[in-house]
């Protein structure tokens, strides 16, 4: 099978490193943002030029974002032949609930199947020091089932792994966790204010059955959650029918 991993912790990342033993013996390319890129989300460049740095055989890394780096490994160090399936991670870290908005990890992925690849976002909810070998060994297991599966369209999987062993998984809808609403402010040595966005807590999650929190944290299962790649929201969508903008006249749609 032929891999190709990233992730949005940088090149040199512990649980990057974890990936590449677990797939030991499938062809594996990484392509990797060359420091952390954390929370960066789907951003990609457009306005600036790019450098890709090799550091070893089928080993590189890009001064962009996640976005960037999986989208020079498809379309250039492995163009005509792509991956059988794109694999981000292991972050260093949940990405569970709305943490997929705003994930280097999640995008990533999401890139891939965007590109037409099968992928997988995969991050360890636990808090340092953390051992990414469970994650990873799952990862790799994960991704060569969806290969096997033949998908008849890109597929997205998102996937949190807790600490320790994995003693099961179960697929999970996406649940909801609030970071909070402060923003602390601070002065500089220089008398300048900067912010810090959200406070020193912990978020707090909803206990909502049946989601990726809920099996995270309180059944202590690996969460497996499809996204979608097409984010129009089909109800919505039937009910703009009732809207009437006035002054304005509505065409009919298809």
């Amino acid at each position: 099978m032929r891999v190709l991993l990233s992730n949005d912790d940088g090149v040199h990342a512990a649980g990057l490193r974890a990936l590449v033993e677990a797939f030991d013996g499938d062809e594996v390319w990484v392509c990797a943002p060359d420091r952390e890129q954390s929370a960066s989300s789907h951003a990609i460049s457009l306005h600036r030029p790019l450098r890709l740095h090799t550091l070893g055989p089928r080993r590189h890394a890009v001064d962009g974002t996640p976005t960037d780096a999986v989208h020079l490994g498809l379309n250039l160090l492995l163009r005509g032949s792509p991956p059988d399936v794109v694999v981000s991670g292991v972050n260093h870290g949940p990405n569970l609930a709305g943490d997929v908005h705003y994930s280097g990890t999640v995008a990533a992925a999401k890139e891939g199947a965007l590109l037409g690849v099968p992928a997988i976002a995969v991050s360890l909810a636990s808090p340092p020091p953390q051992d990414f070998g469970a994650a990873a060994r799952f990862a790799a297991a994960l991704a060569r089932a969806l290969h096997a599966s033949r998908p008849r369209a890109p597929i997205l999987l998102n996937v949190n792994v807790p600490p320790g062993p994995v003693r099961g998984w179960r697929p999970a809808r996406l649940g909801r966790r609030s970071y909070g609403d402060q923003v602390t402010e601070k002065t500089d040595p220089r008398g300048r204010p900067y912010f810090w966005i959200g406070g020193e807590g912990a978020p707090v999650d909803d206990d909502i059955p049946g989601s990726d929190c809920n099996a995270v944290f309180r059944e202590g299962l690996v969460a497996v959650t499809p996204l979608l790649l097409d984010g129009t929201d089909q109800r919505a969508l039937a009910d703009l029918g009732r809207l009437a903008p006035a002054d304005y006249a509505r065409e009919p749609g298809p």
